[in-house]
């Protein structure tokens, strides 16, 4: 079998790192990349800087994503630009019956999730979301223990997720405070948590119940140095003033976290979209939630209780799934930005009568936990024929997450729980989340 031709929309920082460098340098053998489409030229120098490999690599701006089609005749298009630009990309890309791999979030709304599962009952092709989570040692082995039955029948999860203060304010610098842009968190980043419990219970949502808030970011912060709107901060005049700006650098140099990947962002103007990456964390145009605990009902009786929070001193979370002949403990906390001495992740089982059994897994390296490298593979090598059981995610669990996170923050507003089938039916008229941007 020759290479698979593909095509990127959304030359981001995650396109860089998740997908063009593993395709130039692992998967060079299966993979071709045939056109890269992006709103702001200054998205294709910057990768033709990383990869001079790619120079005169035909380039495409949004209006053009059918001509794209036409004059390079992809096989595969890669969906990993801002949220709110997923769903006509990936709805043009099956309605041309192609394959499409989408980061996650797969879209933002549930009228969107509505166009794609309606594409995809229609197309010959396949849409895969790149939920890479799933991936994790830790998170495969908690789906073989359930599996294998150790819990029994799933009745509760118990998950609570925590940001640091650098990780977490990064979303309020970037296109992803506007609810408009990124559904909101509940929608872009806890699309990664509710699509993990409904894969570890196997489990379809139902309903949702939540209340959420602003509490650090925003002009009401409380650690805002200046109540004034337009502030960035390369150029922000109060910066060694504020507490997150300053929280390693000091006056003469700014101070960021080595290795983390958030450090490739580029701050600069964009070349066509004056676009910028380094917002104020305090400025009014932030319309999200920085705060949230939320219950959520399933289709076969599990309840799930979850919190995230977005600004707290270490990053990483807390997870039990009880169940009717046990119970599964673990606990991750993220040390790269912290002193802390945390140790090693394992998991803890209790059966329901008996001793405690410690699980230690064997971790592996790459990203997210070492999800990374071997969601790739899948990706460019398809499914690994050894696992006896489904991990990756298409259209239906793409769904199923933004759905729940919009169930999320539409009861934060309305005071009520909110039923997934009536978002994916028409969506909730009251502030709403439209549609994407055509």
């Amino acid at each position: 079998m020759g290479k698979k031709r593909y095509v990127i929309c959304g030359v981001s920082t995650r396109a860089n790192g998740m997908f063009i460098r593993p395709m130039l340098e692992t998967f060079s053998a299966h993979c071709e990349i045939v056109g890269l489409l992006d709103a702001d030229p200054g998205r294709f120098e910057n990768c033709f800087r990383k990869f001079p490999t790619l120079k005169g690599l035909p380039v495409y701006f949004p209006g053009q994503f059918g001509q794209m089609l036409r004059e390079t005749e992809p096989d595969v298009v890669i969906v990993a630009g801002a949220d709110y630009t997923h769903a006509d990309y990936i709805v043009q890309a099956l309605e041309h019956h192609l394959e499409v791999i989408s980061e996650k979030p797969m879209v933002t709304s549930g009228i969107d999730c509505r166009r794609v599962l309606d594409a995809q009952a229609s197309s010959r092709g396949k849409l895969y979301v790149a939920f890479n989570y799933r991936y994790s040692p830790i998170h495969t082995r908690i789906k073989e223990l359930i599996l294998e039955g150790r819990v029994g029948r799933v009745t509760s999860i118990d998950l609570n997720w925590y940001l640091d203060t650098y990780h977490g304010a990064s979303y309020f610098k970037r296109w992803n405070r506007k609810r408009s842009h990124s559904g909101g968190l509940s929608v872009h980043k806890s699309t990664h948590h509710f699509d993990l419990v409904s894969w570890w219970i196997g489990q379809k949502p139902v309903e949702a119940f939540a209340y959420g808030a602003l509490n650090y970011f925003g002009p009401g912060g409380e650690l805002n140095p200046a109540k004034e709107d337009g502030r960035f901060c390369g150029t922000c005049r109060v910066k060694t003033d504020c507490e997150y700006f300053m929280r390693w650098s000091t006056r003469s140099k700014e101070i960021v976290p080595e290795d983390d990947h958030l450090t490739q962002i580029d701050v600069q103007p964009g070349s066509r979209t004056g676009y910028r990456a380094d917002g104020c964390i305090f400025d009014s145009e932030i319309d999200i939630e920085d705060t949230y605990a939320a219950a959520v009902k399933y289709d076969r009786g599990a309840l799930l209780s979850y919190s995230v929070n977005f600004s707290l001193p270490y990053e990483g979370y807390r997870l039990a799934i009880n169940g009717t002949k046990g119970r599964i403990e673990t606990q991750e906390v993220m040390t790269k930005r912290t002193s802390y001495s945390v140790p090693e992740q394992t998991i803890e089982y209790f059966p329901l009568f008996g001793g405690k059994e410690t699980i230690h897994v064997v971790p592996r390296p790459g990203g997210h936990g070492g999800g990374d490298p071997l969601i790739l593979e899948d990706l460019f090598l398809g499914p690994d024929p050894r696992r006896s059981y489904e991990i990756l995610a298409g259209a239906e669990a793409g769904a199923d997450s933004v759905l729940t996170g919009e169930a999320v923050w539409k009861s934060v507003q309305a005071g009520r729980p909110v039923r997934i089938s009536d978002l994916l039916a028409s969506g909730i008229a009251e502030g709403g989340c439209g549609s994407s941007v055509r």
